[in-house]
């Protein structure tokens, strides 16, 4: 009966044994290519993780050129803005002095024309008096040259009536002299006569 039972057993659980041991051969063979595939996803993991690494080393180290490079070009715009300010207060200086000479030169021209348009009104009105004194001296002159003419011509004229009148009384002596024979006294008076009519027409020329 134990061996009846030993039998109907090992008919029943070997073949049970032999299927759970082919399954559990299966679910080694996938356990194992799970693990391999495990290993490759670790090893692909490793090698992503030290790839990573190398990319957060190279963003650590172009954050660290990154860095000191902005500090450098902040630097350098704080000395330009520093050189902008710099040169924006010497603009403002430079403009203020411009003002302040516009404002000197603007007064010292104000005050030069004001000392040309006084001189010219001084020196019209002093050209204007020497004008009007020019044109009474002119008038003075003329009146005059006028009378003065006048003069020459009436000494001019008497002149011409007083020499005929000697020629004709020269000429009445000459005639008495001659018929006397007093010849040489003749001359001597009439060369006298000659000088005062020299003496006389000089004296009208002066």
């Amino acid at each position: 009966m134990k061996e009846v039972i030993l039998s109907a057993l090992q008919e029943l659980i070997v073949p049970e044994l032999d299927r759970i041991k082919e399954q559990v051969g299966q679910v080694r063979a996938e356990l194992e290519l799970t693990n391999r595939r495990l290993d490759d996803v670790n090893l692909h993991l490793a090698d992503l993780s030290r790839r990573i690494d190398d990319t957060n080393n190279r963003i650590d180290d172009l954050r660290e050129e990154l860095t000191k490079r902005i500090d450098e070009t902040n630097k350098r715009i704080d000395d330009t803005n520093r050189r902008i300010d710099e040169t924006n207060k010497r603009v403002d200086d430079t403009n203020k002095r411009i003002d302040d000479l516009r404002e000197e030169l603007t007064g010292r021209i104000n005050d030069t024309n004001k000392r040309i348009d006084d001189l010219r009104e001084e020196l019209t009105g002093r050209i204007d008096d020497t004008n009007k004194r020019i044109d009474d001296l002119r008038e003075e002159l003329t009146g005059r040259i006028n009378d003065t003419n006048k003069r020459i011509d009436s000494v001019r004229e008497e002149l011409s009536r007083q020499d005929g009148e000697i020629n004709r009384r020269l000429d009445r002596l000459y005639e008495i002299i001659v018929r006397r024979d007093e010849h040489f006294k003749v001359e001597e008076r009439v060369t006298a006569l000659e000088r005062e009519v020299d003496e006389l027409k000089r004296r009208l020329a002066a």
